[in-house]
């Protein structure tokens, strides 16, 4: 009869000090032994372990975004009847409660609440920034002085609200250290993009080839952080730096490239068919780096692209229903396989990696 593997076995079960001390006493392992086992544990235990998402995870965020939204895209114009120094109060009230609050549920390990209400700090610096700036006379001339345009219009004038969203959220990050915190990271740069365009536009007027090209290379430029990111915590010694800091910031940084990709339009073919390989090299690259969100865009710019051959190459052809459908039965097929050997091909695919962009491959 053939031993079990151990290594194959991968269930998971809980076991806290008073085991370690009866396996001690049974003489399985030395009192030494179990100490350093505990430490190790204890400090692993410092970062949650990836849990099933259930209902109560449904609540955190949903409570947690409604918090958000309210003091962000939500804002009605009645809160300006506290004029630019009430205003900057609740600002920094808000965020220092709801910094108390976080600090004490990390405390009873309430890591997901906690860091929703840490997110919703760094969501309030825009505002504080706003009001800093209205009271002391420095908000610049111009047709958006009302902080509710901030998540409604583009203009240069958000600016420094957006640097310091940045900046506090790094600091923030680097304190606390919650994953969720990345969000408004990202979704600050993705406004950066199109207030920098609007800048740049001033003596030129609205260009929206400049804005579709600026959202590309933006779009790569947070992919590139994205990555610089996912490697450091893939890299990381504490545990507290191993979480998935980089998730918001590949998501939004594949909606900047693929969007402005997309939007170009071109009379040439050879140009499409370009686009459709880039999209393929995607869904690729998803299932080499296992970020979906690579896969899941670059399947839509396949399909996009077969619709377009459907649609204008092949309008008028009888095969080409059939050949599709026996694409679209060959690729259920390519799934089955690929399911039956994703482990293997990963490792391959991986294997095409440069050297320094290997850590991601490997799987969280």
């Amino acid at each position: 009869m053939n031993e079990p593997d151990p290594v194959a076995d991968d269930r998971r079960i809980p076991i806290d000090r008073r085991q370690l001390q009866a396996a001690v006493q049974a003489g399985d392992i030395s009192a030494e032994q179990a100490e350093r086992l505990w430490a190790r544990w204890a400090g692993s235990a410092a970062v949650p372990a990836p849990a099933r998402f259930s209902f109560t995870h449904v609540l955190y965020y949903f409570g947690g975004m409604l918090a958000i939204g309210a003091m962000t895209l939500f804002m009605t114009l009645g809160w300006e009847l506290f004029g630019a120094w009430g205003l900057l109060l609740l600002a920094v009230g808000y965020g220092a409660g709801a910094i108390a609050v976080a600090k004490n549920l990390l405390r009873r390990g309430l890591h997901i609440p906690a860091g929703i209400l840490a997110t919703l700090a760094v969501c309030l610096v825009p505002l504080a920034v706003w009001a800093l700036q209205t009271g002391l006379g420095l908000w610049p001339e111009g047709s958006h002085d009302s902080y509710r345009d901030y998540h409604r219009f583009i203009d240069w004038r958000w600016l420094w609200l957006e640097l310091a969203t940045l900046a506090a959220a790094a600091v923030m990050l680097w304190w606390l250290r919650f994953p969720f915190m990345v969000m408004p990271v990202a979704v600050t740069i993705w406004y950066l993009c199109m207030d920098v365009t609007h800048m740049l536009m001033q003596k030129e007027g609205f260009d929206w080839e400049f804005t579709r090209d600026m959202s590309l290379l933006f779009g790569l430029f947070t992919l590139a952080l994205a990555v610089w990111v996912d490697l450091r915590t893939r890299l990381a010694t504490d545990p507290r730096d191993r979480q998935d800091f980089a998730f918001w910031l590949y998501l939004f940084g594949v909606i900047m490239f693929w969007g402005g990709l997309s939007l170009r339009e071109s009379d040439s073919e050879l140009a499409k068919a370009g686009y459709a390989a880039i999209n393929v090299v995607l869904v690729f690259l998803g299932a080499a780096i296992s970020r979906r969100v690579f896969t899941v865009f670059g399947a839509i710019g396949v399909a996009g692209y077969v619709a377009y051959l459907s649609h204008k190459v092949f309008a008028d052809s009888l095969l080409f229903p059939f050949v599709l459908t026996l694409l679209g039965l060959g690729i259920v097929a390519l799934g089955i396989w690929w399911q039956r050997r994703e482990a293997r091909i990963h490792a391959h695919l991986a294997g095409w990696l440069p050297a320094a962009l290997k850590p991601l491959a490997d799987q969280r």
